[in-house]
């Protein structure tokens, strides 16, 4: 059976570059989405060079030029979406929200796997008010993939950061998927063994890998949520100024 041909958008992010190695070394079409928006960023242009090197085809498309996104994705049979989680906050949902139209009307896309890669939103419902509208948004594009009878694969690899989930692990195995005829409009749930940690042993492991003692604090959890409300606030403020500047 022929391999898939892959359009991988966001190819120049942390689990991008990921995506993009993974599906060149399975054998597959590798398509990366050249966004006109990069401008002069010279790290995402050699990157992308990089890739243009290693044998991806790349494929300049704007997510503000609604038919350069439908003739992408005509050109291939599947497109996995890796752009940073900092994009599904505030009016940047629509930028996915963009390609899912895209797709919709290309009709040709035999599989898509939206950004996601962390926890599943679906099973979300009980998080802290600071988290929870990230995982609101996710459902939000799950449901408009899902009403577009869009066929896809959701990838939930927990936590990352390398004690619990290797990076590149999770790109081998989700490019696996979009060939897998068992892996059609469901979730795949990367969970190795002991992959559950609790805080404590996850400071244990830090202290291993640096040879420290860290100073614990104890704080009550009235605290630990305010700290984490204070948090939030100034990453959505952030976040906004750098959406204004973009």
């Amino acid at each position: 059976m022929s391999k898939s041909k892959i359009l991988v958008v966001g190819g120049t992010g942390y689990i991008g570059k990921r995506v993009v190695k993974a599906s060149l070394a399975q054998g597959h079409q590798t398509y990366v989405l050249m966004r006109r928006e990069i401008g002069v960023d010279i790290e995402k242009l050699q990157m992308l060079l990089s890739f243009k090197e290693q044998g991806a085809i790349l494929v300049e498309g704007s997510f503000y030029d609604h038919q350069s996104l439908v003739d992408a994705v005509k050109q291939v049979d599947v497109v996995i979406c890796t752009m940073s989680g900092v994009q599904f906050r505030s009016h940047n949902i629509l930028l996915q929200l963009k390609l899912v139209d895209a797709i919709k009307e290309a009709g040709n896309i035999k599989r898509f796997l939206p950004s996601e890669f962390g926890m599943d939103p679906s099973r979300m419902g009980h998080s802290i008010e600071y988290g929870k509208e990230t995982f609101e948004d996710k459902m939000v594009i799950r449901k408009a993939i899902e009403d577009a009878k869009i066929p896809y694969t959701y990838i939930s690899a927990n936590c990352l950061a390398v004690v619990f989930m290797d990076e590149d692990d999770v790109a081998t195995y989700t490019v696996k998927t979009v060939d897998d005829s068992r892996m059609l409009n469901k979730t795949l749930y990367l969970r190795p063994h002991k992959n559950i940690l609790t805080h404590n042993q996850l400071i244990e492991k830090w202290e291993k890998l640096t040879n420290q003692t860290f100073e614990k604090v104890h704080i009550s959890a009235k605290d630990f949520l305010a700290s984490i409300k204070g948090a939030y606030k100034r990453s959505c403020q952030d976040t906004d100024k750098k959406s204004i500047l973009y």
